[in-house]
């Protein structure tokens, strides 16, 4: 077990693959600032480079998930750059860097998991919805809040909700910004899980776990053909399924399957 703490996240692996990005602003309920924004965007690039990582859990500190961006910073940022000799970036470059991150996230190979306590809301919402599967516990909250802020729907919102809960219902979460309670946020499909506040933490890692005894290879190619299945028609998606298996047979792991299968054991997959 290894433990990387940064100035706004913290990032701990373990010695079977699984590693944790966790958001640590807990004073300003893990909302995300410039400084966390760039080191969220450095952590997930390591991620998906590294050979030894399996499966991502995105989790935040002090109780909640994230409330989204520190809304708050940006006036404090706005004025200390009146004074400031460097210009301060455009809006638009600061959402291309947000674009960065949300791809880096989304095309990560791995299995990813959100963990979620507390508050979900805005860009911290989304970015839970960014995670392959999210897990809840009971009193958590979750909200596409940027109507109330003047401000439209980032972060991906406007791809993964629909996908997640339907055209009609996203447009109700998005446009009247309520936050819902984590009975609802199950009930809709919004995530995938809602468990008792006692139970997240070992409901999560059993899934952690077992993802990261998979197969590599195989569950990151699941995932991106899944990914992309709304993109493609029935043919490109059965093209892309063979050319994946293809792969999957010429692969160490896929033999070692057949043996444990065979031997009557539990296969031991090694990503090669």
């Amino acid at each position: 077990m290894s433990t990387d703490a940064r100035e706004t996240i913290n990032v701990e692996r373990s010695d079977d693959g699984v590693v944790t990005i966790t958001m640590n602003r807990p004073h300003r309920k893990n909302a995300a600032n410039g400084v966390m924004w760039n080191e969220l965007l450095v952590a997930f690039r390591e991620v998906a480079d590294s050979t030894t990582d399996r499966v991502l859990v995105l989790t935040g500190a002090g109780g909640d998930f994230c409330s989204g961006a520190d809304v708050g910073g940006m006036d404090e940022t706005a004025n200390a750059s009146v004074s400031s000799p460097e210009p301060r970036p455009h809006q638009l470059a600061s959402m291309r860097n947000i674009t960065e991150i949300c791809m880096a996230l989304h095309r990560l190979p791995q299995p990813t998991i959100a963990k979620v306590r507390g508050v979900a809301v805005g860009a911290g919402l989304n970015m839970a919805l960014a995670c392959d599967m999210v897990v809840g516990d009971d009193t958590s909250r979750y909200s596409e809040i940027f109507a109330r802020r003047g401000l439209s729907i980032d972060f991906g919102g406007s791809f993964f909700l629909p996908r997640r809960v339907g055209m009609h219902k996203a447009k109700e979460l998005a446009l009247l910004a309520d936050i819902i309670d984590a009975k609802e946020a199950e009930a809709i499909g919004l995530v995938n899980r809602i468990v008792p506040a006692s139970d997240l933490d070992a409901f999560v890692d059993d899934w952690a776990q077992r993802l990261a005894s998979g197969p590599p290879i195989a569950l990151a190619m699941t995932k991106r053909l899944l990914s992309n299945s709304l993109n493609v028609t029935l043919e490109e998606a059965l093209d892309d399924e063979g050319l994946s298996q293809t792969v999957n047979f010429s692969t160490a792991d896929t033999a070692e399957a057949m043996r444990a299968f065979i031997e009557k054991r539990p296969p031991r997959f090694t990503g090669r």
